[in-house]
């Protein structure tokens, strides 16, 4: 199947280019329901695997974590070289079946194996599909296209919620259930089923429609050939820029830390706190999340293009830290009201300023680094990113409520605690990161300059020399 692009000179229209923004936006909604979904069903799980608050965490995030983490740096130097799309696709299929072998988990042992496989392959998706965008798209619409591109995460996330709340309701008269060959499964065994295996028609489709683009802004070599890049060059653009990076990374981290500490343990906030079923609390959630979250996402991607049209280079970090800066008290009051409207509202708050960093994070990494980096260097973000904000986020949540509070009930107050030191430390990395982005910016840009003027005149060289024979 072949879709036609529509790109012309002057960047009015991208007809197939958008099309490729979408599919890589429905197999991040996908993803997004494979790992979000386990935090509706954390009481039976907990139930029936017989865990802890902190063994659940380590399930919902350190384990997930760890592997796509890992697994990112190497998966994207095969996306810096070879073609983006197949490795994208198989990386769909991997998860989607990871998901499914979740429900046939029956300790605390093999859940913590499928949930790493479901790492594994997700870490293929984000680091290709940033690099892809960034050779279909001019740096204007950059910030758009990844903004969309990231709506599937919150898209996935109210979905997961949705569906789970739908199923547990279908199938909360029926304690087990027997397929054929896999035997006797429970409700929420059921539930990883359903939403993992239609996973694979989504990388199907996208083997069949996704072609790879031709790469654009190749680092050159002092003749002005493209360099070819080893996976360490990727690791020594970072050192050399090691003052932007590190508040990129670290900043975006924290960022993260507060995103994730939202959406991991604000069902379990609903249900201990006002005593929601997992139903109600599954459909209240949904459409926060396809509400807040993704009108945050898309402001987050106009306001970083807003900017840059205004001459702020800076834009994706200054994007951010704004963002991070109005997230701090909605994602602290929300715990800490009597009312379950003003919660909710707080919430709403919340989830849309933590919405923000999703696309702004990735435009700054495509913009300043070289096209052969790309894929890494996203991945190196993705490691540090989800093992700060994933796997140690929401695992301190844990630690504090049971070591520190000593109740569940007590959940709210560690998510404030932790939300109120991930976000300072956020919004103060990402605005002293402004000033360090934009000084790489230009450093940049003055190597290109140098670069190309030794080559261009190696040629006239030549021209001449031909010319005066």
């Amino acid at each position: 199947m072949q879709f036609p692009s529509t790109i012309n000179p002057k960047g009015k229209r991208y007809t197939y280019e958008w099309y490729v923004v979408v599919i890589c936006m429905l197999a991040y909604v996908f993803s997004f329901i494979d790992r979000q979904v386990l935090a509706l069903m954390i009481e039976p799980i907990k139930r029936d695997l017989h865990l802890t608050d902190t063994q659940f965490s380590l399930l919902h995030g350190f384990a997930f974590s760890l592997f796509y983490a890992v697994m990112g740096m190497p998966i994207a130097y095969l996306a810096d070289r070879f073609a983006r799309p197949r490795i994208i696709a198989t990386g769909i299929a991997l998860w989607s079946i990871a998901t499914a072998a979740c429900g046939l988990s029956q300790s605390f042992v093999q859940m913590f194996a499928s949930r790493m496989s479901v790492g594994v392959g997700e870490a293929a998706l984000s680091p290709g599909t940033y690099s892809m965008l960034a050779d279909y798209f001019p740096k204007e619409k950059m910030g758009r296209a990844i903004g969309i591109y990231s709506l599937g995460s919150f898209i996935g996330g109210g979905i997961a919620f949705l569906v789970g709340g739908y199923v547990i309701a279908l199938l909360k008269h029926a304690s087990v259930f027997t397929l054929p060959i896999v035997g006797e499964l429970r409700a929420w065994q059921l539930t990883f089923f359903i939403v993992g295996l239609p996973g694979l028609l989504v990388a199907f489709v996208f083997m069949l429609t996704v072609r790879d683009p031709a790469r654009k802004g190749l680092a050159q070599d002092d003749t002005g050939n493209v360099k070819r890049v080893a996976m360490g060059d990727a690791l020594r653009f970072i050192a050399s820029h090691r003052k932007t990076f590190f508040c990129h990374y670290i900043g975006f981290s924290f960022y993260a830390m507060g995103l994730y500490c939202l959406m991991s343990w604000t069902p379990a906030f609903y249900m201990r706190r006002f005593g929601l079923t997992p139903v109600e609390t599954g459909y209240m959630l949904g459409i926060v999340m396809l509400v807040a979250n993704t009108t945050g996402v898309f402001c987050g991607g106009w306001l970083n293009d807003w900017l840059l049209r205004r001459g702020r280079t800076d834009a994706p970090m200054r994007a951010a830290w704004i963002g991070a800066a109005c997230m701090l008290v909605p994602a602290i009051a929300f715990t800490q009201t009597a009312s379950l409207g003003a919660s909710l509202a707080w919430l709403v708050a919340a989830m849309f300023f933590a919405s923000f960093p999703l696309p702004t994070s990735a435009a700054a990494m495509q913009a300043l680094a070289p096209n052969q980096m790309r894929a890494q260097i996203s991945a190196m973000f993705l490691l540090v990113s989800n093992l700060i904000g994933l796997g140690l986020g929401t695992t301190l949540v844990a630690l504090v409520t049971d070591k520190v509070f000593g109740s569940p009930l007590a959940v709210g107050h560690s998510m404030a605690l932790i939300n109120a030191v991930a976000i300072v430390l956020a919004a103060g990395l990402l605005f002293a990161g402004c000033r360090q982005y934009q000084a790489s910016l230009d450093r940049e840009a003055r190597e290109a300059r140098t670069t190309v003027e030794p080559a261009s005149t190696h040629e006239d060289a030549i021209s001449a020399a031909t010319t005066t024979a």
